[in-house]
């Protein structure tokens, strides 16, 4: 019997037509957003917002992956401590909804954190050199990136340790022989071959990020979904209104899933070279 060559079926039999479907209903929206006064008016009002999804989605996701290393690399040290301190960490964190983290650490964690403030520069403020802190110093948005670092870092945390641990030992093992430091065999050895198996996730990551960034809007931050709800609350127009926020978020979405399923081809053919 003839063997029938993986590639060649997916070539023949998966022909990205969901793509070509999406992207035909996609102009089609954008045609009728250009001719409707009212669609076009909605689109406006919400692309407002768009930077600041945009930001608090890249600074969130930036700090979190940091965080998420760090908790990563003390789930793997040689010290017991550090290894329950990170392994505390995660649990406890993933298993705390973004939605209440969120509240958390905007009514609860900002306030604490100014509290702690003022109480470190008491000397200073006493003796007239700084003026104390307020809480609304911080401000919401990035009461929101903080919120989202902390909660998305022991995701990444866990994606980071998987990564580092897929590298054959024996890898590990002769880079010590050849009288690599820790730091070195890190850098040179396990990282450049854990990043292939961490990538998919991270970049899963990043997608679900972006769409969970819309639940800064329960701070009021003037986000993509906080300047629809404000528009469909003084105009009435629902559906209207969140159908853009769907297409817009499906645009960022899948334009994101797309580029890192290339990344992910191009990694992938690096290493069959």
């Amino acid at each position: 019997m003839a063997s029938i060559s993986p590639r060649a079926g997916a070539a023949k039999g998966d022909y990205p037509w969901w793509l070509v479907a999406l992207v035909a209903i996609g102009l089609a929206i954008a045609v009728v957003i250009a001719a409707n006064d009212i669609y076009a008016q909605v689109f406006g009002v919400i692309l407002k917002g768009l930077w600041v999804t945009v930001f608090v989605t890249i600074v969130g996701f930036v700090l979190a992956t940091l965080l998420g290393l760090g908790v990563a690399l003390l789930a793997l040290s040689e010290t017991t401590l550090l290894r329950q301190i990170a392994r505390f960490y995660t649990e406890v964190i993933r298993g705390v909804p973004i939605l209440v983290l969120l509240f958390y650490i905007a009514f609860v964690g900002a306030p604490a954190l100014v509290a702690l403030a003022n109480f470190v520069i008491a000397p200073l403020v006493n003796a007239g050199y700084v003026e104390p802190l307020l809480v609304r110093d911080v401000s919401l948005m990035w009461r929101a990136i903080i919120a989202l670092m902390i909660g998305y870092s022991a995701f990444i945390a866990e994606v980071f340790r998987a990564g580092i641990q897929s590298v054959d030992r024996g890898q590990v093992e002769a880079a010590k022989a050849l009288g690599l430091s820790r730091t070195q065999r890190f850098r040179l050895v396990v990282f450049p071959q854990a990043i292939r198996v961490i990538l998919p996730p991270l970049g899963n990551d990043f997608v679900a990020m972006v769409k969970d960034s819309s639940l800064v809007s329960v701070l009021g931050v003037s986000d993509i979904t906080q300047m629809a709800k404000v528009y469909a609350s003084g105009s009435f127009r629902f559906f209207e209104t969140y159908s853009i926020v769907a297409y817009v978020y499906l645009i960022l979405t899948i334009g994101l899933s797309l580029a890192l399923r290339a990344l992910e081809r191009r990694l992938r053919r690096g290493v069959e070279r």
